[in-house]
């Protein structure tokens, strides 16, 4: 990837879509017009009533109207010269070069009443004025939006503090609240299953008398005469009754389970308060993806602009009989051209028409963007790879501590990722590039989908439509097999394909456990980031709106333009907060299970093979280390 950016750096050239150019083909900026940053356009109407598709294509997709680079936007009027009124000047010479003279009134002029009848409205220029005025509304609107971004900013950030400080006190207190949130939850949804076995029967009582059946009304989309029918709330009780049966059921088998879900979600919350520093990791994800960014906009930028520029001479004006012979077919050089060449066509100008695309290189382009685009999604998947095995080794040394936190080692998080970019990089690589692979026929299907959805019958579409979630499946599939197969190599160290199988073939010898954690940890989770999110977010309307005031002129609700802008922003700013923080909470948990499979599997409790789970852990489950070395204990 690096010499594909070295070779898009060679052939590209930026300067072509980071500054503009003037009519000339210099560029605004810098060189000779270094202190002329800005653009100007003689008459800018003309870019929004140029509607003849060939003719803009032929200008080069440039407003046709003459374009100079100046230092700022000019104040004053310009005028036309007092040479132009001599008498062997043709007014018509004068007004195609697109300049006015101010002194005339034309409210009051009576040049312009014989000239009526040769004009002709045309409704397609309203249209495009039309969308021009649209275009500097919507401006305002951007303008007013940032004044609000620019006067509630440290109010902003105050919410995004408060939502970090809301995530973080959760996941520290779950190792108290853990086991009532969870039984409260469990007990929520018995009991909303009995008021609906009893609501169910109440309603089947009292249409006991009634005369109707389903079979007497039939089928009807009036869904509220069903409702009427006794029969109907005779199939709700038995299909509630039979749920709330297999809940209590699944309750009293899973008991043992659900407490072990609930002593390593504990064990997690224990294991973060002593790695602080873990949480902040999300943050040097988030740095490494916006270099990945920045690496696929710069290559796809020098890649666009591989080809050198063609620049061919136009007319801007073909109303002239000398004008219509230029086509656009001869090439010329910006910095060289003079419209002396033509002298029957003084509006001909040497215009940009695209870049070049002849050379091995451009013929190749759009191959190269394809690929380009791939490297990027590798990258961003091993950033993530990179990311989940690096929390994984902090969090494995943890649990494999036999003395916590006496034996936990130094800075387990910076450890881990220098050991992960040391020694585990190619096994990384080579998952993320499996899991890019199957993102890559994903797109693919999806863009053939795109483009043939009009023209598709039934029986493809279902085909279609099959095949992406079968992809879709396998997606999940991959992510879920690389997570597990990134926390055995982080404990092990063993190569990829390996630790995949290992990781697997544990889960599955344990796969009620798995599910019983997952959906656990899921709910907690979920309730976790509502509370985040809504709370910072009612505070934030509450405040951004005016119904909480501060003391004093600090800031009023009433200066801001749209109060609802902040408010998005604080509610959007505390979801990825608690999700950066929640998803290192999750590694954490999924980190401590396979540990704890593996330490059921590996020891037993002897001398020699001592368990390293907690004393709960083991209290659940009924296990206890034999023996105990002098001066060794658990916390």
């Amino acid at each position: 990837m690096c010499i594909f950016f070295l070779s898009a750096w060679l052939f590209g050239d930026p300067r072509h879509v980071l500054y503009p150019r003037n009519s000339t083909g210099w560029f605004c900026g810098i060189g000779p017009n270094k202190g002329q940053p800005n653009l100007l356009y003689f008459d800018i109407l003309k870019c929004a009533t140029s509607v003849n598709v060939m003719a803009t294509a032929l200008n080069g997709f440039q407003c046709p109207t003459t374009q100079v680079c100046v230092d700022s936007c000019p104040t004053q009027f310009w005028a036309v010269g007092i040479q132009a009124y001599f008498p062997n000047v043709k007014p018509k010479d004068v007004f195609n070069q697109s300049l006015c003279v101010p002194s005339i009134n034309l409210m009051n002029t009576t040049l312009v009443s014989p000239m009526l009848k040769h004009f002709v409205f045309i409704k397609d220029g309203l249209h495009n004025n039309q969308d021009l005025v649209n275009g500097f509304n919507a401006r305002e609107i951007g303008v007013r939006i940032f004044e609000d971004f620019a006067s509630s900013w440290p109010w902003i950030l105050l919410g995004l503090l408060i939502a970090m400080v809301v995530s973080m006190l959760f996941l520290l207190l779950l190792r108290f609240t853990a086991p009532v949130m969870v039984w409260v939850l469990i007990i929520g949804v018995l009991g909303a299953g009995a008021y609906g076995i009893w609501h169910c029967y109440w309603e089947y009582a009292n249409y006991k008398q009634a005369s109707a059946t389903i079979s007497n009304i039939g089928f009807t989309t009036n869904f509220a005469v069903y409702l009427q029918v006794q029969e109907t709330w005779l199939a709700f009780l038995i299909i509630i009754s039979v749920v709330e049966a297999i809940l209590l059921l699944t309750l009293i088998f899973l008991r043992t389970r659900i407490l072990i879900a609930i002593a390593l979600i504990q064990e997690s919350s224990k294991a973060i308060s002593h790695m602080m520093s873990s949480l902040l990791y999300p943050l040097v994800t988030f740095v490494l993806l916006l270099v990945c960014v920045a690496y696929w906009g710069a290559t796809a930028l020098y890649l666009a602009t591989s080809g050198g520029p063609i620049y061919k001479v136009v007319a801007l004006n073909s109303t002239l009989n000398d004008c219509k012979m230029i086509n656009g077919t001869v090439d010329c050089d910006p910095q060289n051209f003079t419209s002396s060449d033509y002298p029957g066509c003084p509006s001909a100008s040497c215009i940009f028409i695209k870049y070049n695309n002849e050379g091995l290189f451009q013929r190749n382009l759009f191959n190269l963007q394809i690929y380009n685009v791939v490297a990027f999604l590798w990258c961003v998947n091993f950033v993530i790879a990179l990311g989940q095995c690096t929390l994984a080794g902090a969090f494995s040394s943890y649990y494999w501590a036999f003395t916590k936190p006496a034996d936990i080692p130094m800075f387990p998080v910076c450890g881990s990722f220098i050991r992960s970019l040391r020694y585990h990089v190619g096994s990384l690589a080579f998952g993320a590039l499996i899991l890019t692979l199957v993102q890559i026929v994903r797109m693919i299907l999806e863009y053939i989908d795109h483009k043939t959805k009009a023209a598709q019958n039934p029986c493809a579409r279902f085909i279609l439509c099959c095949l992406k979630c079968c992809l879709w499946c396998l997606e999940k599939f991959i992510k879920f097999i690389n997570r597990n197969a990134y926390i055995m190599i982080a404990i092990y160290g063993k190569n990829f394909c390996v630790s995949a199988k290992n990781a697997f073939s544990l889960l599955m010898r344990n796969v009620v456990r798995v599910v019983v954690l997952d959906k656990v940890t899921d709910l907690l989770l979920f309730f976790g980031k509502l509370l985040v999110v809504a709370g910072v977010g009612i505070l934030s309307f509450f405040f951004f709106s005016g119904r909480i005031l501060l003391p004093g002129s600090t800031f009023r609700s009433e200066t801001l333009n749209y109060y609802w802008m902040p408010i998005i922003t604080v509610v959007f700013g505390s979801y990825l907060i608690a999700h950066g923080f929640f998803s290192v909470y999750n590694m954490c948990v999924d980190t401590l299970f396979l540990c704890f499979l593996e330490d059921l599997e590996r020891n037993d409790g002897s001398l020699q093979k001592p368990y390293f789970m907690s004393k709960n852990l083991m209290k659940i489950l009924n296990k206890s280390n034999k023996a105990q070395k002098k001066g060794k204990g658990k916390d």
